[in-house]
């Protein structure tokens, strides 16, 4: 019963909240990574590409000797247009590239925070009480770092909980999409 009294004064709510929140840390990283890799869809890219669409077509209707000179000078536009779009392309996915690994480093340090803090409180308490044949192999590794034992069941330590839940967070985020 000592185990159970622990678990009552920390509240019988702690196992769940902690997936939870191990839950919205994998969901925001996922977010983050696929806002990385789609970009953002940026008039000023769309603008150029539409210049250039533009240019190529009008050159390749003047296709008459006389307009030769006419086309020339619209497919080099078309190339100044092309070079200021791939420098400009440049310039904003460095931008982008720097804003979001700023954006992850703080998610992985607040993810590091909260994630000793959890440690911290609940070190040496079990967060909760299964019983023993349905976790009968991997017991004693469930109950690391709870410090105490209880007859017929296992108590399931936070080191253990935070990767159990860590794993299955990862393994439903598979499954949402943004």
């Amino acid at each position: 019963m000592e185990g159970e009294k622990l678990i009552e004064d920390r509240g019988f709510l702690a196992a769940p909240l902690t997936f939870f929140v191990v839950v919205a840390f994998q969901l925001l990283s996922k977010w983050l990574d696929q806002l990385k890799k789609k970009g953002s869809k940026n008039t000023r890219e769309s603008e150029l590409r539409s210049e250039i669409k533009q240019l190529l077509r009008e050159a390749s209707a003047l296709s008459q000797p006389a307009t030769f000179a006419q086309a020339a000078k619209l497919r080099r536009s078309a190339a100044t247009k092309e070079k200021e779009l791939a420098q400009y392309l440049e310039q904003h996915n460095k931008e982008i590239k720097l804003s979001y690994d700023m954006y992850g480093k703080v998610l992985l340090a607040s993810k590091v925070v909260i994630y000793l803090i959890l440690v911290l409180c609940f070190w040496r308490t079990p967060i909760a009480i299964i019983a023993k044949q349905l976790v009968q192999p991997f017991g004693t590794l469930l109950s690391w770092g709870t410090g105490g034992h209880l007859t017929g069941h296992v108590m399931v330590g936070i080191i253990p909980w935070l990767i159990l839940s860590t794993r299955v967070s990862k393994y439903v985020c598979r499954f949402v999409e943004f």
